[in-house]
Formats: structure tokens, C-alpha cells, sequence
């Protein structure tokens, strides 16, 4: 056969190749494409124990994408460390009728380092792909594989977890030696797992999902009541030499205290710091609050994440040496500043940010961050090591309302972290406007913000920038149609509950409308309320509220004299069970007081009540855009 023959025939084969249809789009049931996103082809995963330290995993996806609001799905990241090998990623590209159209080549996978801005140092590397296609609807299949040498984390996986994204097929498995038994919890599905007896004393479970139909979230509901996911940890484990449990919470804790041991050292310098700092007061919380502060002023917060670094501080000494630490040291230094003067803290581990999910009935390293709680009698003083910036006590959105877990000598706790309750939560807004025949107003305004209310619009980020920044951040968040800043103050007042106070002189442009004679004005200056939720037929989910404050605002408007009032609305009042809304209008001599309170509750409440929100915030939007008509006399 002569070689122009063999190469075409070699061509001819790799073209059928490429041809066969693997994941066409017509093989996917109707109603999982149904205002829809993506569609989840297959998703599969096998977790594999060996022994105390040993583990695989191997996983493979397909995702039929749809739109550009689906478009993440093409851009692939793995991450991978020492720990956690690396050792398989292959990447195709599928065209609507399934045949494949790309492979991506390794030389397009990039393998960069996971720093992120912050971190001063770290072993992970992220291996990242963009498999985009400009033509919808495409495919992108991932496989790839993971060596572990620890058994401290068991990968999980998300079956539906995401708005607008079906599943077709969705697999997940655990393999195990009896003698290494892995824990599990499924989370919104009653299916038990297939258990198989393999070679020896080897153990499969598996669960199985066909044909899942997209969620669909909806307002104000729980989001983590709704996904389908299957969380997994071990019992024994090994991490880099260090063997625990976590079948409790209490050993868990131990282990944790065994990561920790013997790193609370201080210099001599600096406990005779410590202690000369703290001499002038008998106060505990005022010792306290002065080591916190010391903390703030000469340490800063940068991430180390090093092997077993990523849960394990380092040494006391080394923070009071560099001045810097990651959450875990620079907690562990705060813990041992307290100690030498004699105040027992506690070690804290936490899950911050947004993402309060806690399941207190399935230990396992459900966190990622490291704070500081020191018992204060009945009360708890917390403690942010990581802000240079952040009230003393204070927690705010950040690590607040929320379960926490204690390290102590003898193991673990759950506990509850502060709860900032609506009466604590307040923005108090008064304002003096001059207001022309012309409609433009001068005005001065004095905004104060306390509680979770001091985070509004990240105010809390800005409250030691420059003046520049502040300015910006005041243009950006003054809720006024056409306005200027002639200038502006604004006051951080530090404490467990803080506050902050913002004042305002402003130009207002066409605050008023005017038609021949008369002038319309919508009293409520800043502070409307327009959130108002769709509506949803049948509501399914609870109704969920998580964030409860109050709102006053009190403006005063000084009128020019030839306006009389034509048309002055009715005191409004609107109550229900999400929380009141109040507001009065008064006219005095020249002046139009505007009165406004707003209170919105939290909690969790049933499906059917959904409407009555839906009525409430329509009401209190409808009364926010209440206008004031006057008349000229000329």
C-alpha cells in the first residue's frame, strides 16, 4: 500500500472519528430543556479510599451549554497541591449534533500559581482552560483524576445546585475498606445509596440521578434547602502525619488542638509589653480590648497556605517577629497574648461570608476562617484578628449569626455567634432642605448607621480611606436623582455596637417638578424602597428573611412663601407580619416635616405568606413615591 494511500485512509479514520455523535442535543428528554441554561449530560464521580492517608478520585462532566449565562461552564479549573496530585485532565468540545470539534491540547491548559492578591505564599496551582465555542448550543466534557496522600477531605458533590440548569445523568460513588468506613449525609433526596460487596473487604456505595428538572430559586427563598448534594468525611484520618477523628465534634476539636500545641510562644519583649500595656486597668474587657487593638496596629493580615499550613497556625513568635499572619496565626498570637495576662480565649473555627450553612450533626472541616472567642461572663467577646480596621467585638455580617466551633483544652464546641437583632440595626437620617420656587434645593444631611446597618453599601471598607475614595463612595450611594456634593464629613465611632455618621451639604437639581403653577414633590428624599418581588404561582419555599433593621427619616423641608399647599397625602401605616412602615406629613407655617419609620423583621415564614410580602413592599413603594403638590400664589 503506498504511503499517499495510508495517510489517506489514517485521515479518512480520524475524520469518522471526530464525526461520531457522542452528545447531541436531540438525545436530551424534552423537559429538562425547557427555559433552561445548561443541561448536565452526565456528572460522575468515584471517591476511592486505600488507606489512613491514601485516596483517588475520578471524575467526568459534560455540560450541554445554551447561553451566555451559562458560558462559566466552559472555563475549567482544577486546583491541586502536594497533597492533592493532579494526575489526569482532558478537555473535548461537542457541536449540537454531538460530534466533537476541539480537543484542548495541553499546551492550552494554563498552570499558574493560586495567588490571589493576598496570600504572601502558597503551594496550590490552579490548572485552568477556556473551552468556550462562539456557536450555541455546545458541549464541553472534563475528565480528570486526583492522587491524595491524606484522608482528611472526602470530595462531595453538588447533584443540582444551580438556577436553570437540568440533569440528565448523575453519578456518585464511594469506595472503601471496611476497617475505613466513610461518613455520609444526602441532603434533599430520600434515595439510599446501592451497596455492593467488592474484592475482599472492599465496599461501593452509589448513588444514581436521572432526568432531574432544573430548579428554580424561588425570591427570598433558602437556596441550601433546595440542592440536591451528597456530603461525605471520613472518621480516622491522617494529614501529613497528624491522625484524628472527626467522627465527634469534641474529637475533631482535639485534633485541632494537637495542630496547635506548643505554638503560643512569646518572646520575653513582648510579654512584658503585653503586660505593661494592660497595666494601667483592672477591667477584663478593657484588657481585651487593649491587646486587640495592639494586635491591629502591628499586624497585618496576609494568607499562608502551605501544605498542612492551611490548617495549622504558625508559631506565636513568628507573628511577633513579621507583624503578619494568616487568620489561623494571627487568632493563635491573639489567643496567646490573652494567656499571659491571665484571660482564657478560645480558638474559633467558622464558616464567614454569606454562606451561614452549618450542619451541626455531621463533623467534619465545614470551615474557612479562624477567629477568637473570649468568655466574658454571660457574654462572649469575638474577636476579627484578620482587620486592622474592624470595632473591637463587633462581627457584623462577616462571621455573625451564624454556629461557630469552639476549640477548648478538652475538645469542641458548637455555639451560636452574635445575633444583630432589628433595634440594633438602624440608619437614622435627618435633613434641612431650602427649597426654590424653581424646583432646585440646597440641602443638609446627617445619616447615621449602627449595627449591620454600618456595612450599607460597604461604608464600613471606606471609613479610614482618603478624602477621594470617601468622595466616590458618597457620589456612588446618595440615593438622589440630580445632585452635587459642596461637602461632606464623615465619622467612624468604634465600639462592640458601631456606628458610623455620614453629613452631607448638597446642590439638588430639579428636586421638585413644576408645571405652570404648580410644583410636585416626593418628600422621601433618599430612602425608597423599591424592591418589590415578582409574583409567584404556587410558591413552594418557605419564605426566608435574614436581614432585620430600622430605618428613620425625619426631613424638613423650608418652603419659599407665595407656595401653598394643595394637596397633602393622609398619614400612611401599613403592618404585617415582615415588619411596619409608617409615614406623616405636616405642614407648620413655611414647613413640610416628612416623617418616615421602616422596620423589616427576619425570620422564616410559609409559602402562602409570600403574597402578603409581595403586598406589603408594593405598599410601602407605592407610599415612598407619595408626592406633595403646592401651589403658587403669584
Amino acid at each position: 500500500m503506498s504511503k499517499i494511500v495510508s495517510s489517506f485512509i489514517s485521515l479518512f479514520v480520524a475524520f469518522l472519528g471526530m464525526g461520531q455523535a457522542k452528545y447531541p442535543i436531540s438525545q436530551i428528554p424534552a423537559e429538562l430543556t425547557q427555559n433552561v441554561d445548561a443541561v448536565i449530560r452526565q456528572d460522575e464521580m468515584i471517591f476511592t479510599i486505600h488507606s489512613l492517608n491514601k485516596a483517588t478520585l475520578r471524575a467526568s462532566y459534560a455540560v450541554t451549554i445554551y447561553n451566555s449565562s451559562a458560558q462559566h461552564y466552559a472555563h475549567v479549573v482544577q486546583w491541586y497541591n502536594k497533597h492533592r496530585k493532579l494526575i489526569n485532565l482532558q478537555i473535548q468540545v461537542y457541536n449540537s449534533s454531538g460530534e466533537l470539534i476541539k480537543k484542548v491540547k495541553t499546551s492550552e491548559i494554563v498552570d499558574r500559581s493560586a495567588f490571589d492578591g493576598m496570600t504572601l505564599h502558597t503551594d496550590t496551582r490552579l490548572k485552568t482552560a477556556d473551552a468556550s465555542h462562539p456557536q450555541f448550543p455546545y458541549t464541553v466534557e472534563c475528565e480528570y483524576e486526583f492522587e491524595f496522600n491524606y484522608l482528611f477531605y472526602i470530595d462531595g458533590t453538588n447533584i443540582l445546585s444551580r438556577n436553570n440548569v437540568s440533569v440528565q445523568k448523575a453519578s456518585y460513588e464511594l469506595i472503601y475498606p471496611q476497617h475505613l468506613t466513610p461518613r455520609y449525609k444526602a441532603y434533599n433526596t430520600n434515595q439510599e445509596p446501592k451497596k455492593t460487596s467488592l474484592k475482599g473487604d472492599i465496599t461501593s456505595l452509589r448513588w444514581s440521578f436521572e432526568n432531574l428538572p432544573p430548579l428554580k430559586f424561588e425570591p427570598y427563598c433558602d437556596r441550601s434547602k433546595q440542592y440536591i448534594k451528597i456530603d461525605a468525611a471520613p472518621g480516622d484520618f491522617d494529614f501529613d502525619g497528624y491522625t484524628g477523628s472527626m467522627k465527634t465534634w469534641d474529637e475533631f476539636g482535639q485534633w485541632i488542638l494537637s495542630l496547635n500545641k506548643d505554638r503560643d510562644n512569646l518572646t520575653e519583649e513582648t510579654k512584658l509589653k503585653i503586660k505593661t500595656l494592660t497595666a494601667t486597668t483592672t477591667s477584663r474587657e478593657e484588657k481585651i480590648k487593649i491587646l486587640y487593638e495592639y494586635l491591629q496596629s502591628k499586624t497585618r493580615y496576609v494568607g499562608i497556605q502551605m501544605g498542612i499550613g492551611g490548617y495549622q497556625p504558625f508559631d506565636a513568635t513568628v507573628v511577633d517577629q513579621t507583624g503578619y499572619g494568616d487568620c489561623k496565626a494571627l487568632s493563635n498570637y491573639m489567643v496567646a497574648m490573652l494567656q499571659e495576662v491571665g484571660i482564657k480565649a478560645n480558638y474559633a473555627l467558622i464558616r464567614a461570608g454569606d454562606n451561614k450553612v452549618f450542619d451541626e450533626d455531621f463533623p467534619c472541616s465545614q470551615f474557612n476562617h479562624a477567629t477568637v472567642a473570649v468568655p466574658n461572663g454571660a457574654d462572649t467577646v469575638w474577636l476579627e484578628c484578620t482587620s486592622q480596621t474592624n470595632p473591637f467585638g463587633y462581627q457584623g455580617k462577616f462571621t455573625g449569626d451564624r454556629k461557630a466551633l469552639i476549640i477548648t483544652n478538652n475538645g469542641a464546641k458548637v455555639v451560636n455567634t452574635t445575633k444583630y437583632p432589628a433595634h440594633k440595626n438602624i440608619q437614622s437620617r435627618s435633613a434641612e432642605v431650602v427649597l426654590a420656587i424653581d424646583g432646585n434645593a440646597n440641602a443638609k444631611v446627617k445619616t447615621s448607621y449602627s449595627g449591620l446597618q454600618y456595612e450599607n453599601d460597604h461604608l464600613n471598607f471606606i471609613l479610614n480611606d482618603q478624602f477621594d475614595d470617601q468622595k466616590e463612595w458618597v457620589e456612588e450611594n446618595t440615593q438622589i436623582p440630580s445632585f452635587q456634593v459642596e461637602s461632606f464629613k464623615i465619622e467612624n465611632h468604634k465600639a462592640r455596637l458601631p456606628s458610623a455618621t455620614v453629613k452631607l451639604n448638597l446642590t439638588l437639581n430639579r428636586l421638585a417638578n413644576v408645571s405652570g403653577k404648580r410644583m410636585f414633590l416626593n418628600v422621601n428624599l433618599m430612602n425608597r424602597e423599591n424592591d418589590v418581588p415578582g409574583k409567584v404561582e404556587s410558591r413552594k419555599t418557605q419564605v426566608t428573611l435574614d436581614y432585620p433593621y430600622i430605618d428613620y427619616d425625619t426631613i424638613t423641608y423650608n418652603l419659599p412663601e407665595n407656595l401653598y399647599p394643595e394637596f397633602v397625602p393622609e398619614n400612611i401605616k401599613y403592618t404585617s407580619r415582615f415588619g411596619e412602615y409608617e409615614a406623616q406629613f405636616k405642614i407648620d407655617q413655611n414647613k413640610l416635616i416628612y416623617i418616615r419609620k421602616m422596620k423589616m423583621n427576619d425570620g422564616t415564614y410559609p409559602p402562602e405568606s409570600y403574597n402578603e410580602l409581595i403586598e406589603f413592599k408594593k405598599n410601602i413603594n407605592k407610599a415612598d413615591n407619595t408626592k406633595v403638590v403646592f401651589m403658587s400664589k403669584t
